[in-house]
């Protein structure tokens, strides 16, 4: 972490930027939650390494007997200089084009019991990001298996790591990215980089909130998507994933379409994605009967995008 302050975005770095609000106002953040987290629960750090490394730290220190349930704490970082995806990908941001953050909580289930939470979440993510722009909302799609999307590029990407796990609770960090704010600079930069690889591994294209929500902004977003984690683990403690399987569903956004999973770009399996199942495992329909895929260290593509 560093306390030197950044200078806020250049006006060309995006059209949508606007040098007053392209950092978090905290109690503006917290108002817009409704008080779902603490006052001392929200940090808003310039840079660290990694915001869920932070938060795994402290929640591996907790005394797992005396761990409350619900939300530990928030951390947003404008930077994060190893900040991490799925699969050990990096995350590459920009001060005030993306809103990086950490939630660390303590859910009432053992490990075996966190079965689609990287699900329920995207539930909690896709559908306060489509609560900003109403009109819009059909835009907003979710991937399997922890993938929000708008217009079929890549919204927010979701990592969740667990801490410890005993018989009657986890200690859990969610991490969550999103796009809010177009950075051309570094869409560019990456579409250098995608067109050096074939184009079955390449990653999903980028898409911004102000695609939809022209003065999408940070503290916004951040409020949204706070409150909606903290309705989300609070259910999930209690119901798992089973109370959030037909909500995914309704946003699958590639229901009924013929994909294809991928393993470092060799093909494992194809098929009609039907949806997922209340443990959040993928239904897909293959001409030998319907195959349940387990969330793992795989890609999912469209058919007509893959080789």
């Amino acid at each position: 972490m560093t306390d030197t302050p950044f200078s806020p975005p250049s006006p060309g770095a995006a059209a949508d930027s606007r040098s007053d609000d392209w950092r978090i106002d905290r109690e503006r953040a917290r108002a817009g939650a409704a008080g779902a987290i603490a006052a001392d629960a929200l940090e808003i750090v310039d840079e660290t390494a990694s915001t869920n490394s932070d938060l795994m730290a402290r929640m591996k220190a907790l005394p797992r007997e005396r761990a409350a349930w619900g939300v530990h704490a928030v951390r947003a970082a404008y930077r994060q200089t190893a900040g991490r995806g799925r699969q050990g990908r990096s995350w590459r941001t920009t001060p005030g084009h993306a809103l990086t953050f950490s939630l660390a909580c303590v859910l009432p289930r053992p490990l075996a019991g966190l079965a689609g939470l990287s699900l329920a979440t995207g539930v909690a993510v896709v559908e306060s990001l489509a609560r900003l722009a109403p009109a819009e909302a059909k835009r907003f799609a979710l991937k399997w298996p922890n993938d929000v999307l708008l217009d079929g590029g890549k919204l927010a990407g979701i990592l969740i790591e667990t801490a410890w796990s005993t018989d009657t609770a986890s200690a859990v960090v969610i991490g969550v990215g999103i796009n809010v704010r177009r950075d051309e600079a570094l869409e560019a930069e990456l579409d250098a980089a995608a067109a050096k690889v074939p184009a079955q591994t390449r990653a999903t294209q980028p898409a911004a909130l102000s695609q939809a929500l022209p003065n999408a902004n940070l503290t916004d977003t951040l409020a949204v998507v706070v409150k909606a984690l903290t309705d989300m683990i609070e259910r999930f403690g209690t119901q798992g994933f089973a109370a959030f399987v037909d909500r995914w569903n309704a946003r699958h956004a590639y229901a009924n379409c013929e994909v294809v999973l991928l393993d470092k770009g060799v093909e494992l399996a194809r098929g009609i994605a039907t949806g997922v199942d209340g443990s959040g495992q993928l239904l897909l329909s293959t001409s030998t009967g319907v195959q349940t895929i387990a969330t793992g260290d795989v890609s999912l593509r469209l058919a007509t995008d893959a080789p």
